[in-house]
């Protein structure tokens, strides 16, 4: 450990533990718990560690293995609404929510993705796509680690073989039962947007503004899905998306939406002017989908004072229109 200290050494891991933390326990907040007690315990067990006996990255990754495999023990598994029940119809009736932990949850790219060769990060983007982490959570626990080590971090068979305490056979025979699980739900790389898509997302923020709900529509995939989580309710295809929005009145009249970005995809906080003296205050967090030229799905997380501030979002929006 250097002069500055075992806190400081530690610190530049976080980011890529918070990932690998995330694709495991699919919340950004269980992510980021998983990581601080990892720090903990290795600051507890640092005196015992031998520099000779390997680098002390692979150590915390073992650290943050058993944790999160201990964390996800007994747990009911995250998932997105299309994979707990089937479409609803348009109507005011969506359900009741369900609690907090039966959802996939989004988490910025910059808390999740390390910096590096542009290659690397487009691969890294593309395994925390809120579809492929919502997969990641059919596999067993052990299975899921095997899957992202091997082919998100690229690690060797041997080399997780040695962090889980096993065999490179075993590993090999894990890998090859999860890539079989997740066959419909490829990896892939998650490339920048290009100009034609940057001009879509301009083209539906203007259209939610002003809640031109047929504009809105013509720029959904004809088998777009929606959903809203904590509720089971979502929709698929244009037509019932276009029931449910004009079914919705006037109630997002006013919104303006906040740009960032989520699970290497765009996502926009969403501001309704329910405030006192014309202010705006947080209603969602929504992240996109786009395939080519149009949005596949969006995803409207209702949870915004927590999402808001793990995005460092404004609490409040005040404007001068």
């Amino acid at each position: 450990m250097s002069a500055a200290g075992p806190e400081h050494d530690l610190e530049q891991y976080r980011v890529e533990l918070t990932g690998y933390c995330y694709r495991m326990l699919a919340s950004p907040f269980d992510a980021e718990d998983a990581v601080q007690e990892t720090f903990v315990n290795a600051l507890r067990s640092i005196d015992r560690f031998d520099p000779a006996r390997g680098d002390v990255r692979p150590w915390l990754y073992r650290i943050a293995t058993n944790i999160c495999i201990d964390t996800a023990r007994g747990r009911q598994r995250r998932a997105r609404a299309m994979d707990l029940a089937a479409p609803s119809r348009p109507g005011p009736d969506v359900g009741a929510p369900l609690p907090e932990y039966a959802w996939v949850l989004p988490i910025p790219d910059h808390r999740a993705v390390p910096s590096g060769d542009p290659a690397d990060v487009a691969l890294l983007r593309s395994s925390i796509r809120l579809a492929f982490v919502a997969a990641l959570q059919r596999l067993p626990a052990r299975q899921r680690a095997v899957l992202i080590f091997r082919d998100v971090l690229c690690w060797k068979a041997d080399e997780v073989a040695h962090l889980l305490d096993t065999t490179t056979a075993s590993v090999t025979s894990a890998l090859q039962r999860a890539r079989s699980t997740l066959a419909s739900e490829p990896l892939g790389d998650a490339q920048p947007m290009d100009s034609t898509q940057q001009e879509l997302l301009t083209r539906y923020c203007a259209a939610f503004e002003r809640y031109d709900v047929e504009a809105l529509v013509a720029l959904l995939h004809e088998d777009a899905t929606t959903s809203m989580p904590p509720y089971l309710w979502w929709l698929r295809g244009r037509a019932d998306i276009r029931s449910s929005l004009l079914a919705g009145g006037d109630f997002c009249a006013g919104a303006r939406l906040v740009p960032t970005i989520a699970n290497g995809a765009p996502a926009f906080g969403q501001y309704l002017p329910t405030g006192p003296d014309g202010s705006l205050r947080p209603f969602a967090l929504v992240v996109f989908t786009i395939v080519d030229a149009t949005i596949t799905e969006t995803t409207t997380y209702l949870d915004p004072d927590r999402l808001f501030a793990l995005f460092d979002l404004p609490p409040v929006l005040v404007t001068t229109d």
